[in-house]
């Protein structure tokens, strides 16, 4: 590190040298000659001087920060779309040496696909290989592993959204919290206690800034500042049946965007709601896939004017949540949901908008992989077309790519590439089209 730093002040003293000789000198009909110059001058040119080095980043490199303007989102100036994919299970695989490999597998697949950007959990909770194993302990080795992984997403130039917790069962999520909180003598009832228990919450605050404020063991900085990250998801596909009204949940999201951005003022910050209408706006609930979706405790428009929230996310799932198999009515389903979501997102957010989850599941045998490229085709064909015509940025997400070695925790959704080549050119397509 020391050498490293001695050669950059070195570098950085030859430049200003040179600076200064450009500065101090001018050229008139081809001859140099050298400036007169009084002492005030040539201060003043050296303190100019020295404040623009002082503002050149360390390493010509390095990424900026992803940020929002209005419904776009930019990088240093310059339109960032996503291209995205998600693979939740990175940070497990990364806390045990003989996984590890696959994590970078994974990583490099999907850069060589053109995909930009990974939606990964930062969380599991109470679990095996936990990194919260308690109420305030986290187990150092297992965040280590997200260390790696969060290095390895930057050697691949693979920007992360990290989800902070789960709404379901799988890998601790809300549950675990309320157990924790009754194995310490609270008296809770249900699951949705999570977003109305102070003590509960305290766990979760305290949990989020033990992620956001950890300094990362490889690049030796923090994750707050880590523009590897391009967003912070505070809980994958909340809902609180509890209270349909959406009270409950509206006040836990103002509350927990508030605290990280608290902590973390720069990254952007989504909620991770699947984007079902709720009372807020009655005259959407048809566009929800059931009268059921609209009683979940989730409203999309109200849930995202939460002060501190700057994507709009949705996920699809036509194929669980239509009741038949009909592909035409799914692939029109998609197009009514998207459609409504974009205008929504643009026109009444003014956000950029995450289609943070999309796939059809190939295990029970309603559909085939024709089936689920033409449905990928049509959810990247819906956003660019809205992203080309400059109504909305953001991006999709598939959920969820595989290299072959982790085919064993396919859920069914699972694109592994080794094994669908024409997949692949359905994401490769987008990514050209997106350059265009």
């Amino acid at each position: 590190m020391y050498t490293h730093l001695h050669n950059s002040v070195h570098n950085q003293f030859n430049l200003m040298e040179k600076l200064v000789s450009i500065l101090l000198t001018t050229e008139h009909h081809g001859i140099t000659r050298e400036l007169d110059v009084s002492p005030r001058v040539s201060l003043l040119r050296c303190i100019l001087l020295a404040s623009c080095i002082s503002v050149m980043p360390p390493d010509a490199d390095e990424w900026a920060v992803v940020e929002r303007r209005g419904p776009h989102l930019l990088e240093s100036g310059r339109p960032f779309v996503v291209h995205g994919f998600n693979t939740y299970w990175l940070m497990y695989f990364a806390a045990d040496p003989a996984t590890r490999p696959t994590v970078t597998a994974a990583l490099a697949e999907a850069a060589d696909a053109g995909l930009n950007v990974c939606r990964t959990w930062a969380f599991n909770d109470g679990a095996y290989r936990a990194l919260q194993l308690k109420p305030f302990s986290y187990d150092e080795d297992v965040f280590q592993a997200l260390d790696f992984v969060i290095s390895e997403a930057r050697k691949h130039k693979i920007r992360l959204i990290l989800s902070l917790c789960n709404n379901w069962k799988n890998y601790g999520g809300k549950a675990q919290y309320v157990r924790w909180g009754n194995e310490a003598g609270l008296d809770l009832t249900s699951d949705d206690d999570f977003f109305t228990d102070p003590t509960i919450k305290s766990y979760y605050k305290a949990f989020v800034k033990a992620v956001l404020t950890r300094i990362n063991t490889i690049t030796n900085g923090a994750y707050k500042d880590d523009p590897t990250i391009l967003a912070w998801e505070l809980i994958n596909e909340p809902r609180c049946h509890s209270d349909p009204s959406g009270v409950t949940l509206q006040a836990w999201i103002e509350e927990m965007a508030s605290h990280v951005k608290s902590i973390d003022p720069v990254h952007l910050l989504e909620i991770g709601v699947e984007g079902f209408y709720g009372p807020s706006t009655p005259e959407l609930l048809h566009v929800n896939p059931d009268a059921y979706s609209g009683t979940v405790g989730t409203d999309f428009i109200r849930n995202h004017r939460a002060v501190g929230i700057d994507l709009a996310s949705i996920h699809i799932y036509s194929d669980t949540w239509l009741p038949h198999s009909v592909e035409d009515n799914h692939l029109q389903f998609v197009n009514t949901w998207m459609q409504q979501h974009i205008d929504d997102a643009a026109n009444l957010l003014g956000m950029p908008i995450l289609i943070g989850e999309f796939g059809v599941s190939l295990k029970d045998g309603r559909f085939g992989n024709e089936f689920r490229e033409s449905f990928m085709e049509t959810v990247y064909t819906i956003f660019s077309s809205s992203w080309k015509s400059g109504v909305i940025g953001g991006g999709c997400l598939v959920w969820q790519l595989f290299p072959e070695s982790a085919e064993h925790m396919d859920d069914g959704y699972a694109v592994i590439f080794a094994k669908s080549p024409s997949t692949l050119n359905v994401l490769s397509n987008h990514s050209r089209t997106l350059e265009c």
